[in-house]
């Protein structure tokens, strides 16, 4: 039996409010529900590595959810974070931050990871992945021409790889472009597959 006919015993919930994550787990042809918009601080430890960050944040959405769970419900929450020198680019605040991210980005390799927490009344599973992302160099005129039509301001390292930029400026990615667009469907597929197995 496919994965999404297995899942219709199950209340699948969503607890992201990002549109490309509703997407990509419609597209996987799941059922699901999305949750509310509810409030969790997106603080991390400052001593905490740089490759733990995304996970941290996955489950600290997951644990600020403030519905108990039934036993045939199964919560999804994610965090996806940009990586450069060894530093994590968030969303930006405004027009300026999100121009010094992308000229950090510029020319040169990133790095992509996205935490997922899938949840249920008894039984609780974290993963990552990562994906690496290369830019060719871009000019300043592209990067301000980018943030000015698209206002990138929703999201990690400022830029989405499914708009201009994405067609436009990157050379290469070794890894899952889902990831890199919020979601690692492909492992969230199998990763679901045992969780229901268990």
């Amino acid at each position: 039996m496919l994965l999404h006919e297995r899942l219709k015993d199950y209340n699948i919930i969503l607890g992201s409010a990002s549109p490309r994550r509703r997407q990509l787990l419609a597209d996987c042809d799941f059922q699901f529900t999305v949750a509310e918009k509810f409030e969790c601080d997106e603080t991390f430890p400052a001593t905490m590595p740089v490759s733990q960050v995304a996970s941290f944040l996955s489950q600290t959405k997951s644990k600020a959810y403030p519905l108990k769970l039934s036993e045939k419900d199964i919560l999804i929450t994610a965090d996806t974070v940009v990586i450069v020198d060894n530093q994590i680019l968030g969303k930006p605040k405004d027009a300026s931050d999100a121009f010094a991210m992308l000229s950090l980005l510029n020319n040169r390799a990133h790095v992509v990871t996205t935490g997922v927490t899938i949840r249920s009344a008894s039984n609780t599973h974290t993963f990552s992945v990562d994906s690496t992302v290369r830019f060719r160099k871009l000019t300043d005129e592209e990067i301000t021409y980018y943030i000015e039509k698209y206002h990138p301001f929703d999201k990690a390292g400022s830029y989405g790889i499914q708009e201009w930029i994405g067609y436009a400026a990157i050379e290469g990615i070794e890894g899952s472009f889902f990831n890199v667009m919020g979601l690692p469907v492909q492992r969230l597929y199998t990763e679901l597959q045992s969780f229901i197995s268990h």
